[in-house]
């Protein structure tokens, strides 16, 4: 219990990664952890397509990019070799919820396995996009899903950043 919280103390967002891939036991952890995640009325209806193919990792990039408005050439993925969309069914009423908390899950995994990770927004809008459409398809997924964020996992290149300082009025306590 004491290891769980200090890993979910001292968690934080990587941008700088190895080109070297994650093992497949790594992603499987993570990606349990994100279908342990809690979800509305248990529907789990969040679903995670883990994307390892550089082609594909580089138009979703550039597809995310645009959606953000970014400089041509900026890496939104920040070089990370494995990318995770996360997506959940359109008609359950829980489903950014659900998958978010999927989302966080999974980052807490993978830096309890040393992996370096990052929330990647625009997943909405990538999911939108005919390439999106193009993507739930190949993966096996039909019907109507929204994105809800894109999960990129690697080796830290670096050192994970230090912890911040948390703001002053971050909790009251009514009693």
């Amino acid at each position: 219990m004491r290891e769980t919280l200090k890993d979910l103390k001292e968690r934080r967002s990587v941008k700088e990664y190895k080109k070297e891939q994650i093992t497949d036991e790594e992603l499987m952890q993570v990606l349990e952890a994100g279908m342990n995640a809690p979800s509305g009325g248990n529907r789990q209806s969040a679903v995670f397509i883990v994307v390892q193919n550089k082609e594909w990792i580089d138009k979703l990039c550039v597809l995310n990019a645009k959606i953000a408005g970014a400089p041509e050439g900026w890496d939104v993925f920040y070089g990370a070799p494995t990318v995770i969309v996360v997506a959940a069914s359109a008609a359950t009423p829980d489903a950014v919820k659900d998958g978010s908390l999927a989302i966080g899950n999974m980052l807490n995994a993978a830096y309890a396995l040393g992996l370096g990770g990052r929330w990647i927004n625009r997943a909405d809008g990538m999911l939108e996009d005919e390439l999106g459409k193009q993507l739930l398809k190949e993966a096996g997924y039909e019907g109507d899903y929204v994105g809800v964020g894109n999960v990129i996992l690697g080796y830290p290149a670096g050192d994970f950043p230090a912890p911040i300082e948390h703001k002053a009025d971050y909790y009251k306590i009514i009693r």
